[in-house]
């Protein structure tokens, strides 16, 4: 079966969102691979995806120029073990195939959106600032602030509240110097490449992001407020993300960016998603495609039950399909929490502009 996703995508989309209901079945990349070239023939000329913004720059250096090699920024410009799926190996080589020998202005771009993190770990933000430290040449020793990179790196810094750095008073002064160095950075703008430019204001707005995230992982609430706040924390940094990589891409195209559902949808839940937040600033500029799951042998995933969603849109679309219009269901029975995978219900559908189905049986 073909489909032509261009014909779900409103013509006053700058920022398409294709979700996937877990990150563990590999249908929905190898199916994404096949949809981004058919979207990059209707304009869209940059791609992100849910990892480590730092880490996919040297993914895009090789997209666009060739620097490095395939294996080498599979293995060290990804977070979150993505580097080791196929769909994505076969996603960037793909790329650089198609940027070889066109005008810069017309290849195609890799961005990360995600923090250099994961909600219940954060790293030490030194890397990053001294990175745009040394970049923009500034004379500042802020290792005594730091201290050890593991006190900040470690399980119960995040976990719990008296172990945090957060709150300390170096942590304070370090974000008063990063906030500092950034006021540098715009001052600097004038005489620096605007690709170097770019590149520094990532790293620093890492480092940012890991001191704000730190201060929140300070705040002494109980384990039943704590986690929303903190996945809530992250994927406001992922908007943040979002719409600065559509700032660095305006002008040339559309960006699609593939995540998990819980990161893209606009409907709110249990914490306020990345799409709930750039959906209200973008309006009609953004759209989302949320994913569905019939079966999987991947992950286990029975066949799914009379009457639910998922079992409405199977009958539809045997192996895959796109539509807007969903017959009134029910979310399927709870599943394993460890095969990652998140049913669909009405608020997710109410939400989104389509649905791609995908049985995989």
């Amino acid at each position: 079966m073909s489909q032509d996703i261009s014909a779900f995508v409103p013509a006053s989309c700058e920022l398409l969102g294709l979700g996937e209901p877990t990150h563990q079945e590999p249908a929905f990349a190898r199916l994404r691979n096949e949809l981004f070239p058919r979207l990059v023939e209707h304009g869209f000329r940059s791609f992100a995806m849910e990892t480590d913004r730092v880490a996919a720059l040297a993914v895009n250096d090789f997209v666009r120029e060739g620097a490095g090699t395939l294996d080498s920024v599979m293995r060290e410009g990804f977070s979150h073990d993505f580097g080791e799926l196929d769909g994505n190996r076969r996603l960037v080589a793909w790329m650089r195939e198609y940027n070889e020998n066109r005008p810069v202005e017309e290849r195609l771009s890799f961005h990360g959106f995600d923090a250099p993190m994961e909600t219940m770990s954060a790293p030490s933000p030194r890397c990053y600032l001294e990175h745009a430290r040394d970049h923009l040449k500034l004379d500042l020793d802020f290792a005594g602030l730091f201290g050890e990179d593991e006190r900040w790196s470690r399980t119960e810094a995040v976990m719990d509240p008296a172990m945090s750095v957060g709150a300390t008073a170096e942590a304070g002064k370090l974000r008063v110097i990063a906030d500092d160095m950034l006021i540098t950075l715009y001052a600097r703008a004038p005489e620096m490449a605007r690709d170097e430019w770019i590149k520094v204001k990532t790293h620093l707005s890492a480092g940012l992001d890991l001191l704000r995230y730190h201060k929140q992982c300070a705040r002494r609430l109980d384990r039943a407020e704590r986690y929303p706040l903190l996945a809530a924390t992250r994927d406001a940094l992922m908007a943040q993300n979002l719409l600065d990589i559509r700032s660095i891409e305006a002008g040339r195209g559309p960006t699609l960016v593939f995540s998990h559902n819980l990161h893209l949808k606009r409907s709110l839940g249990t914490w306020l998603s990345a799409g709930a937040i750039v959906d209200s600033l973008l309006g009609k500029r953004y759209s989302v495609i949320v994913g569905s799951l019939g079966s999987s042998g991947t992950i286990e995933l029975p066949e799914p039950e009379a009457g639910t969603y998922e079992s409405l849109l199977q009958s539809r679309f045997p192996t895959w399909g796109l539509t807007t219009e969903v017959a009134s269901g029910r979310k399927r029975a709870a599943i394993d929490p460890m095969k990652g995978y998140f049913p669909i219900d009405q608020a997710l559908l109410d939400g989104a502009d389509a649905v791609l189905h995908i049985n995989t049986a």
